[in-house]
């Protein structure tokens, strides 16, 4: 089963993976796309010209749009050279299936049209696995935001254990990850801070209590790395997605 069974309210773990292991944005506009994609697609409303009304509004709504209406709450995302993980929630029925196909569908339309491709990029449909245990949730923000990003370190993930406050800063700096929300509270209009806090999974306090979570967490992120690095335990290995 690709995506198991989900309802209203349910979280799930999504891995959408290049065809082949090809990867699916080949430079800066490509993942500047992808970002207002997250945006621009979540939405109940639907317009075959969305990126041509977009394209000098960075995320600002064109203004003859109705109001937004997401299909799904984004909870926390990576994008990789050769595929993307997401974390959402259900708050419409279908609402995951439809944006994971306006999301697809879009990925393919545009890359196609700018490097005279044809077909799919994408190998398959999504991958979605259902979050029953609140206390997955932390471990899974950590390997949907931190391993991932840090796994583009150069060097990879252990040069990043053995240097880890240069390798945070540089985590911290990559724009196609929302790991920055996360970290350090930082507003998003892609990911619904209002669910990450009611989870337990936002920092959206002031002043030293900020700084003390801000803290916290970058402590946090090191010993689960080096606890992923080390053991691959159960807890991580129900997380490989990748592999599901």
């Amino acid at each position: 089963m690709r995506v198991e069974k989900h309802g209203v309210d349910s979280v799930l773990h999504v891995i959408k993976r290049g065809a082949r292991g090809a990867e699916i944005v080949l430079d800066e506009n490509d993942r500047e796309r992808f970002l207002k994609s997250l945006y621009f697609l979540n939405d109940e409303y639907s317009d075959d010209h969305w990126l041509r009304d977009t394209q000098t509004l960075s995320l600002e709504r064109p203004g003859h749009w109705p109001d937004r209406r997401p299909l799904v709450s984004i909870l926390a995302w990576t994008l990789m050279p050769n595929h993307f993980h997401l974390l959402l929630r259900e708050i419409h029925e279908g609402g995951i299936a439809t944006f994971m196909q306006r999301l697809g569908g879009s990925m393919t339309l545009c890359f196609n049209a700018k490097y005279s491709e044809q077909g799919s990029i994408f190998q398959g449909g999504y991958k979605g696995k259902l979050v029953e245990q609140d206390t997955y949730l932390r471990h899974l923000v950590f390997y949907i935001l931190v391993k991932n990003v840090l796994e583009l370190y150069p060097g990879g993930l252990k040069a990043a254990l053995k240097d880890f406050d240069r390798a945070w800063e540089w985590a911290l700096s990559y724009k196609y990850s929302s790991l920055r929300v996360c970290a350090l509270g930082e507003h998003s209009l892609i990911v619904d801070e209002e669910a990450l806090n009611d989870l337990g999974l936002l920092n959206v306090s002031n002043g030293a209590s900020r700084t003390y979570a801000t803290i916290a967490f970058k402590r946090e992120a090191k010993e689960a790395l080096l606890h992923f690095i080390q053991a691959h335990d159960d807890i991580f290995s129900s997380l490989l997605l990748e592999q599901w």
